[in-house]
């Protein structure tokens, strides 16, 4: 069971890096030898603001990404990201982008 959550998780990060990288604390992410040099709070909002910018570059899949995921896109909030994943799981996928103005 141990080798199958591993195997899961290096399947999870290859299908798609950017929503399990918003699921790591800043902290542990690893980003070199010094990065505890730095003040935490910079280092989560400097990951943050990059996360901000792959996730509005290359874009997401509204009907399967998290709420982790899905409050990185400009324009929503924590909350409103919350309101679309609880729409969509109530009501099913969203069949196209003006259904989420119109209903979440």
């Amino acid at each position: 069971a141990r080798v199958q959550r591993g195997t899961v998780s290096i399947a999870r990060r290859l299908q798609d890096p950017l929503a399990e990288l918003v699921k790591i604390d800043p902290k542990s992410v690893g980003v070199g030898l010094y990065q505890h040099d730095l003040a935490q709070k910079k280092l989560s909002n400097s990951v943050n603001d990059a996360v901000e910018s792959c996730v509005n570059f290359v874009g997401m899949d509204l009907n399967t990404c998290s709420t982790s995921l899905l409050k990185h896109c400009a324009g929503l909030s924590a909350r409103q990201a919350t309101k679309v994943v609880e729409y969509r799981e109530k009501n099913g996928k969203f069949q196209r982008r003006s259904d989420l103005m119109t209903r979440a």
